[in-house]
């Protein structure tokens, strides 16, 4: 079954069930891999309505910060609930370990020795992590942690 069609049952079932918080997050979810397909003209792929998924966690997880330094704790549930939902179509997320070893790997491939070299670090890294839910922040501040920053 493919992701959008699993989005468009799962809206069914909270239609069903009267889970007004979950079918809100599900129709966002659909609407942004609707747009997104009308964008590139063609209908995405899993591959792409993942991404669509992750864009979206990361929005969200942006609009929590601001809404923590204006002390809004109600829009901070309401995302916190939207995360929820949106994460179960994100694959397991990578380990620290995971991101460790991937961290280890790129700097002994590009050689790296200083900060400078975070580029061309993150550029290497990143692909290793692929098909595992990495967060880029997070991924960023462990490599700086490794180049001695």
């Amino acid at each position: 079954m493919l992701l959008r069609d699993k989005v468009n049952a799962d809206i069914a079932a909270a239609m069903k069930s009267k889970d007004a918080a979950r079918l809100s997050a599900l129709r966002m979810l659909k609407a942004a891999i609707m747009n997104k397909g009308i964008e590139k003209s063609h209908d995405l792929d899993d591959a792409e309505v993942l991404q669509v998924v992750s864009s979206l966690v990361k929005q969200r997880r942006d609009s929590i910060e601001q809404f923590s330094k204006a002390g809004r704790t109600d829009l901070v549930d309401k995302e916190t609930g939207e995360i929820t939902v949106l994460e179960a179509y994100l694959p397991p997320a990578a380990s620290a370990a995971d991101i460790d070893a991937a961290i280890a790997d790129a700097i002994a491939e590009t050689g790296a020795t200083s900060v400078k070299d975070m580029g061309k670090v993150m550029k290497a890294v990143m692909p290793r992590l692929a098909g595992k839910n990495a967060d880029g922040r997070a991924v960023n501040e462990a490599v700086r942690r490794k180049l001695g920053a």
